[in-house]
């Protein structure tokens, strides 16, 4: 521990427990995950998109713990467009979104449907790889990507401009063909930013013959940590030394200034300073997991909501097929010498079989998990179209399994030559820190000449490290961005998805599959396709479902107005601050 670190703990001590509401207009959150980008079109991780869905809107919301389309509230569009309604067309194709008027962005300028409009077309034509922009693409041009041959396709950016329009005060969005989950997609993504800032900013003009320079851009031809939003709270200062994001209030807010005054968002990575400060009233709310449980149990003043569900899945191991080799220290030499690995070790199925057999799945739950967590049966979560416990999981903890596949991989060289690698988790991550481990333990227990450095990288880093194709094998979790099976099915396997994107892997079966079920109505075929979808990731093996459970809250009693929103970033550590306020 440092000096800084001590001087933290000496103040924290000095404030006595019990205390009356401790800054009862400012909210404090720590989390382990600084944000990678408040870029809407571009971020794609619960750390960026929590504080991006506190400081800008989308059209519509989930406003409580609801998932259906029933559920759905008006946000910048007055009204949920239904067959009812006579916002959605017969055919399921168009759609008609109101704007509501009187809405200002942080910089004081009105909000205007030529601004809803540019919004969606900018998070369609800005699609860098890997990111968000399939979301809207799919459903509304019947792509997965802008871009034929590496370059925007010279067709895309007039289909957009054709699909999404604008008729007096309403935006009208055509469909390329029929897509169920189309409205809880605009829950959450889309957010609706200013033309005129955005451009001053250096971004998109809006003109067609102008979106291929801003399309797959690199993080610095983004809008980074610049923001400028309609909702109840405006980025005051992102600071990335003191790893910490402050947001003010939107006093203009068109439902009404929120009780908040100032929301801080901080990264702590150290467990033993987040429980003190939390302990001190320091600290709202903190990030934890199931390890941390019972040190969490009986502190004074500090409520434990516990058993909560989310559309998730907690913990998958990734393995990456073609790991860039440019300046990379995490595969050693590069070649399969005994002193590193090659860029495609992991393409070898033995390899990632081995890798999976050598995973304790009842010890994790046990020793890390609290009991509270068990192995995954797949990739789709419990409640989804296509889920079946009985199918899964497919892998077990066998080490003379493992053997026997690294005895087979690459022809026999793996176990003559042996090998040396890393394995990186992100800091504040427990789970993902002893999974590491338990890896590096099972598989240097095999062979002498197997070597696993287990090295921590802050979360930022981390995913830039993994979207480069850095990492040979990196941990992920998904938490639904919309509640289908689709929203995991893309991601997970498709070509173009957030997961293979990062590893190099595709499959043209998986594409078909994915395709063909997301444009099918009938539930019971749409489950049968992910059934199979289910079999093909157990048989190739892109990734390993390790572990799932339920998640719980720790926060200060004062702490009212808590919803639990399972589709909602980062939840339900962080929160839709809106909701909140601080009373005894």
């Amino acid at each position: 521990m440092n000096c800084m670190q001590n001087a933290i703990v000496l103040a924290i001590l000095a404030v006595p427990a019990g205390a009356a509401v401790k800054n009862p207009d400012t909210y404090t959150y720590l989390t382990i995950g600084d944000v990678d980008n408040l870029d809407p079109a571009w971020a794609y991780d619960t750390s960026s998109q929590h504080v991006i869905q506190n400081v800008y809107e989308h059209l519509l919301s989930f406003p409580g713990t609801g998932l259906r389309a029933e559920d759905l509230a008006p946000r910048i569009a007055t009204r949920v467009p239904s067959r009812a309604n006579g916002l959605i067309s017969a055919d399921g194709l168009t759609y008609r979104f109101p704007i509501r008027q009187g809405v200002k962005f942080h910089d004081g300028s009105a909000l205007t449907p030529q601004d809803v409009r540019y919004s969606l077309l900018r998070f369609m034509l800005l699609d860098r790889a890997g990111g968000p922009s399939s979301l809207l693409l799919e459903p509304i041009l019947g792509a997965v990507s802008t871009r034929r041959n590496g370059a925007l396709s010279p067709d895309i950016a007039a289909q957009a401009f054709a699909a999404v329009t604008v008729e007096g005060g309403t935006v009208v969005v055509r469909l390329d063909r029929p897509f169920t989950p189309f409205l809880s997609v605009l829950a959450s993504f889309g957010a609706v930013m200013s033309q005129s800032w955005c451009t001053a900013n250096g971004q998109w003009d809006g003109r067609p013959e102008t979106a291929a320079r801003f399309n797959d851009p690199r993080r610095e031809g983004t809008l980074g940590a610049r923001m400028n939003g309609t909702g109840p709270f405006r980025l005051d200062r992102l600071d990335p030394v003191l790893k910490q994001i402050t947001l003010k209030r939107h006093d203009a807010y068109w439902r009404g200034p929120a009780r908040l005054k100032t929301i801080l968002v901080k990264t702590v990575d150290e467990f033993a300073t987040r429980k003190l400060m939390l302990e001190a009233g320091d600290a709202d709310s903190i990030y934890e997991r199931q390890s941390n449980f019972s040190q969490l149990q009986g502190l004074p003043e500090v409520r434990i909501i516990d058993d909560l569900h989310g559309l998730e899945r907690m913990e998958v191991l990734f393995f990456t097929f073609k790991i860039n080799p440019s300046a990379n220290g995490n595969i050693g030499s590069g070649r399969l010498d005994g002193h590193g690995i090659p860029p495609d070790f992991f393409s070898d199925r033995d390899a990632r079989e081995a890798f999976a057999a050598s995973i304790d799945y009842e010890g994790f739950s046990r020793d890390v998990g609290r009991g509270r967590t068990s192995q995954s049966a797949g990739f789709l979560p419990p409640g989804l179209t296509g889920y079946d416990p009985a199918r899964c999981p497919r892998h077990r903890f066998d080490l003379a399994e493992a053997k026997t596949r690294l005895q087979k991989a690459w022809g026999g060289k793996v176990w003559d030559k042996g090998f040396h690698a890393a394995l990186v988790f992100n800091a504040g991550s427990i789970e993902a820190q002893a999974l590491c481990q338990m890896l590096k333990k099972n598989i240097e227990s095999l062979n002498p000449k197997f070597r696993l450095d287990v090295r921590m990288l802050q979360w930022s880093s981390y995913v830039e490290q993994s979207r480069q194709r850095k990492l040979p094998i990196f941990l992920g979790a998904w938490q639904a961005d919309y509640p289908d099976a689709h929203n995991f099915a893309f991601p997970f396997l498709h070509s173009a998805g957030y997961f293979p994107t990062k590893q190099g892997f595709s499959d043209p079966a998986a594409d078909r599959l994915i395709e063909e079920a997301v444009a099918t109505l009938d539930e019971t075929r749409r489950a049968a396709l992910y059934g199979r979808l289910e079999d093909l990731a157990a048989e190739q093996t892109p990734f390993v479902p390790v572990f799932d459970g339920t998640r719980y809250r720790a926060q200060r009693s004062w702490v009212k107005g808590f919803v639990f929103k399972p589709t909602f970033p980062a939840m339900p550590y962080a929160s839709d601050y809106y909701d909140l306020y601080k009373a005894e």
